[in-house]
């Protein structure tokens, strides 16, 4: 098959010139067309892998079981049995495990949104001897694993007098500030974004406010800080997300004040023990479905914050 036409043109002065035309694949609108049908039957099948399992836990949140073996995967009948079993069973205080989370999380969203700003915009604004040497020092401690330091956080809290450092026992507010302190305390390492965003504000702004008379706190504060709306909201998402799921320094903390324990925890240990998967598996599921909701409104109603607030951070990060 030939890949070339020859057509006639007309030139300027009324004669006729040869033109080629491409043809089959090396015409490039045919090639894209392949190209993105190809994609697309990809990004379909990774989308189909991806939202499989979430749909299949979320139908078995919904499960009635009914007595003997079961033999089918997906649940033939549906009700809200495991979700009122979440706020009924007595071995399950799911409610106390809701509310615990949520604290953790909003002041630790609080003080890590705080942290991270006040950190990137000394970074941004301020030239200072040893800046850079204490940019690249965070840098390379926010590559090290947190869990690596749980065991010198437990016995610094327990010196502290936060944990119990015996067999007595402590109000359950005091796991719940330790939980706060450890996933807010190393915040200043994840400025990098958030000065990046800072980067993009003009300058004139801050010598503007000089010359009228603010003061480096006041041009934050009463300027910058309303200015930087969607890196605000992007740092206060990911802070709020950390605690929400964490699992490793919960159990570290509390060890076994059921109490004081998260979601993440509290999940775990529904499914941790011989015989537990068959019983509170479908009651886990609704546990874990309920978990995800507040997450996903917040993600849903300020997606387009933290879209623009990682974009606009990735300029001069």
């Amino acid at each position: 098959m030939a890949l070339y036409k020859n057509r006639d043109a007309k030139t300027s002065v009324g004669e006729t010139k040869p033109v080629n035309v491409a043809r089959g694949f090396k015409n490039q609108r045919v090639t894209a067309t392949i190209v993105n049908v190809l994609l697309y039957i990809l990004l379909t099948v990774v989308s189909i892998i991806w939202l499989f399992p979430i749909v299949w836990l979320v139908l078995n949140s919904f499960r009635v079981e009914s007595p003997g073996p079961v033999g089918y995967f997906f649940p033939k009948e549906y009700g809200f049995d495991n979700y009122l079993r979440l706020f009924t069973d007595t071995n399950i205080p799911y409610l106390g495990w809701f509310v615990n989370t949520l604290i953790v999380a909003i002041f630790t969203a609080i003080l890590s949104t705080l942290i991270v700003l006040l950190t990137s915009y000394t970074f941004s604004r301020l030239r200072f001897k040893g800046r850079k040497g204490i940019m690249k020092f965070l840098m390379i401690l926010g590559m090290f694993p947190g869990f690596m330091s749980m065991i010198a956080i437990y016995f610094i809290l327990k010196g502290f007098g936060l944990l119990p450092s015996g067999t007595e026992r402590v109000p359950v507010s005091n796991y719940l500030i330790s939980l706060i302190l450890v996933n807010s305390s190393g915040a200043a390492m994840g400025y990098l974004v958030s000065k990046g965003y800072f980067d993009t504000i003009s300058r004139s702004i801050d010598e503007a406010a000089e010359i009228d008379g603010a003061n480096k706190a006041q041009i934050f504060w009463h300027i910058i800080l309303p200015l930087s709306k969607p890196i605000l909201i992007f740092t206060a998402l990911t802070s709020f997300m950390g605690p929400w799921g964490d699992y490793i320094f919960v159990a570290t903390i509390t060890r076994e004040r059921k109490d004081a324990w998260t979601i993440a925890r509290g999940l775990y240990d529904m499914l941790n023990g011989p015989g537990l998967i068959a019983t509170y598996f479908t009651t886990f599921a609704a546990g874990a479905v309920l978990i995800s909701i507040p997450i996903t409104l917040l993600f849903v109603w300020m997606q387009k914050y933290y879209v623009s607030g990682v974009t606009g951070g990735a300029v001069k990060g």
